[in-house]
Formats: structure tokens, C-alpha cells, sequence
């Protein structure tokens, strides 16, 4: 079991914060520290496809020039960027089981942890 985010992301900040209340301890991974590789990321694409992977709200997003954007179109130019920019990743990522699951809800992670 892992968490994957950055530490100053306002969604990863309350994902952290239900687990520390619920008393559920999970190594957290820093994108911006730690980066990711292209297997991992590849891995994550199988389950749930790059369009949910790539945030395409968010600041990073919205920064990229117009040719960037283009650029990613499949799961290729998705990596590319995700590689290139791990900010661009929706944010969190919890890694359970061997499941992905991608941002935080509070009732889907009671579910996840029986809480």
C-alpha cells in the first residue's frame, strides 16, 4: 500500500489527513522528490486509462503551452508529459491491493478501509 501525491496538493492534504485520523498508516511518495518511472506509470494506465490519470484541471495543466497540450493525445504523449511533469498527475494516488484508486473521497475511502 502506497500514497502517491505532493505534499502541498490540497486534495493529498485531506487524503493524509482522513488516513492520520483513522489511524492508517501508508508511505507517501513524492512526486516532486521521488518522481515516477514509465513502468509504474504504464502499470497505472492498464487499470484505469491515462484521460482519469492526467489532470487536466489543474494549474500545470492549464501553464503547458498549447503544443504540449496537443501533444497528448494517447497514452504516449501521456507518459511523456507525466514524466516530464508528475505535477500533471491527478492527485492522489493510492495504490491498495494492487488497485489504483485516483483523487480523494471521503466515502470511497470509508469503503476502502471499512471505517
Amino acid at each position: 500500500m502506497k500514497l502517491y501525491g505532493i505534499p502541498n496538493c490540497n486534495t493529498v492534504k485531506k487524503a493524509r489527513s482522513w488516513l492520520s485520523e483513522h489511524n492508517i498508516e501508508i508511505p507517501f511518495h513524492d512526486f516532486k522528490k521521488q518522481g515516477v518511472n514509465e513502468e509504474l506509470l504504464e502499470s497505472w494506465l492498464k487499470q484505469i486509462g491515462w484521460e482519469k490519470l492526467v489532470n487536466r484541471q489543474g494549474t500545470t495543466w492549464r501553464q503547458l503551452p498549447d503544443e504540449a497540450k496537443v501533444a497528448v493525445r494517447d497514452e504516449t504523449g501521456a507518459i511523456r508529459l507525466m514524466l516530464e511533469k508528475p505535477s500533471v498527475i491527478k492527485r492522489p494516488v493510492l495504490e491498495k491491493n494492487g488497485k489504483i484508486h485516483v483523487g480523494f473521497d471521503e466515502a470511497h475511502y470509508q469503503s476502502l478501509f471499512g471505517k
